[in-house]
């Protein structure tokens, strides 16, 4: 059995978890002297900065709607609600990312940084389409044979 048998995002999900639910035990004593700005300034260095570390690798997992409970979590906290509010609009309200988004801006910044990793349809093809700068997009064979 070799190392690559074992490996698992578990761990790092244990982790995150663990220190983003610190995170909002420290909001949550924190708002009963502080504001709404110093609040958000505590998010962002207990909470955003543990959730978007790495999150180009594993904010694709199944574990991540679990990161995104916690994080509904801290924000209703800042903003006073019960478990039943939609988080949509306090989002909106302290321009805060959720975590999908948070993970496609990090993708995105990504590929405009590494532009040359990439290549476009042009490259592959000589014809003179609309689409030739677009990004190719390779063909995945999920068939066996």
């Amino acid at each position: 059995m070799t190392i690559y048998n074992t490996l698992s995002w578990n761990n790092h999900t244990d982790s995150i978890m663990k220190k983003m639910s610190k995170a909002c035990y420290i909001i949550r004593n924190a708002k009963t002297c502080m504001s709404v700005s110093a609040l958000k300034m505590i998010y962002h260095a207990f909470f955003h900065s543990v959730m978007s570390y790495g999150i180009i690798f594993w904010g694709n997992l199944s574990y991540n709607t679990m990161i995104f409970k916690v994080q509904k979590k801290a924000i209703r906290i800042i903003e006073g609600c019960g478990n039943r509010v939609s988080c949509r609009n306090l989002f909106k309200k302290l321009q805060i990312l959720p975590l999908v988004s948070q993970y496609m801006l990090f993708l995105l910044k990504f590929v405009v940084q590494n532009k040359n990793l990439f290549t476009t349809n042009n490259e592959n093809h000589n014809l003179d389409a609309r689409q030739r700068n677009n990004l190719y997009l390779p063909q995945a064979n999920l068939y066996l044979a």
